[in-house]
C-alpha cells in the first residue's frame, strides 16, 4: 500500500472537450507545509522548462527527449510535434509506509507497496529517498532488479506513449515498489507527457528501423490517461 498526493496540469473547462472532464478543476494543494504549493510549482517548472522562469530553467525533460530523438536517428526535435507548446504533466508525491515485522519475510512479492505497472506518457523522472532501495524494474529476461537511489540523479522511466512513437524500439518500463526498509520512503515522480489531445502513432523513422512495419497502433494520450486513472484509482 502507499499514500500519494497527485497534481495534474490544470485544464480550462472545455479546453479538451468531453475527454478532459475527469481532470477539469484546480489542484487541491495541501496548506501544510506552508510553502508547499510554491515549491512544487517551481519543481515542475524546472522539470518542464515552462513558465515565468523559462529562461533559466533546465528544461530537463525536453533535453532528455531530444537525446532520445537523436538516438532514434531523427532530428533533435523529432518528438516535439506531439509536445511543443502545450506539454501535459502529472506530478505524484508518494509515501510508502514501513511494512509490519510479520510481513518482513523473504517473499518480496507479498510486500508490494505499488504493484507492477508501466507509466502512461512519455518520460517519468523519479526522485527517490536516499539510502532506501525499494524500486524494482523488470529486465528483458523477466527478472526483477533493484534500482537503487544514487544521490544527485533521477531514475528515468519510459512510458507507453514513447513506446508507441518509437514503434516498440523503446519499451515501457515495467516497475514496482517494495519498501522493506525500516524507514518510511518518499519518492517524487514527475511525468512528462504529450499534448493532452495528441494522437500518438509510430514515427516514420522508427517504422523504417523496424522493417517498415507499424507494430503498434495509434492512441490519443488523453483518452489513455483517463482510462488508466479511472481504472487504477478510486473516487
Amino acid at each position: 500500500m502507499h499514500e500519494a498526493i497527485d497534481c495534474y496540469k490544470e485544464l480550462e473547462h472545455g479546453s479538451y472537450g468531453e475527454m478532459g472532464k475527469p481532470l477539469v478543476g484546480p489542484n487541491l494543494w495541501p496548506s501544510n507545509p506552508r510553502h508547499f504549493k510554491v515549491v512544487m510549482e517551481r519543481y515542475i517548472e524546472l522539470c518542464t522548462g515552462m513558465g515565468f522562469f523559462w529562461v533559466i530553467t533546465t528544461e530537463l525533460s525536453k533535453k532528455i527527449m531530444r537525446g532520445i530523438a537523436l538516438a532514434l536517428g531523427g532530428s533533435f526535435n523529432e518528438l516535439e510535434g506531439n509536445i511543443a507548446g502545450d506539454p501535459f504533466w502529472v506530478m505524484r508525491l508518494i509515501g510508502y509506509p514501513v511494512i509490519s515485522m510479520e510481513n518482513n519475510h523473504d517473499e518480496p512479492e507479498n510486500d508490494v507497496g505499488c504493484g507492477a505497472h508501466t507509466d502512461y506518457g512519455l518520460l517519468t523522472l523519479v526522485n527517490q529517498d536516499e539510502n532506501i532501495t525499494a524500486l524494482q524494474v523488470r529486465n528483458h529476461s523477466g527478472e526483477w532488479i533493484w534500482a537503487p537511489s544514487i544521490p544527485g540523479t533521477f531514475v528515468c522511466n519510459i512510458g507507453d506513449m514513447l513506446k508507441i512513437l518509437s514503434n516498440g524500439l523503446y519499451e515501457s518500463t515495467l516497475h514496482r515498489v517494495i519498501n522493506r526498509s525500516p524507514r518510511y520512503r518518499v519518492s517524487v515522480a514527475y511525468f512528462y507527457e504529450p499534448k493532452y489531445d495528441a494522437v500518438i502513432e509510430p514515427l516514420d523513422i522508427c517504422v523504417e528501423k523496424t522493417g517498415g512495419v507499424k507494430k503498434l497502433g495509434q492512441a490519443v494520450y488523453g483518452k489513455h490517461l483517463v482510462s488508466k486513472v479511472t481504472t487504477n484509482f478510486g473516487y
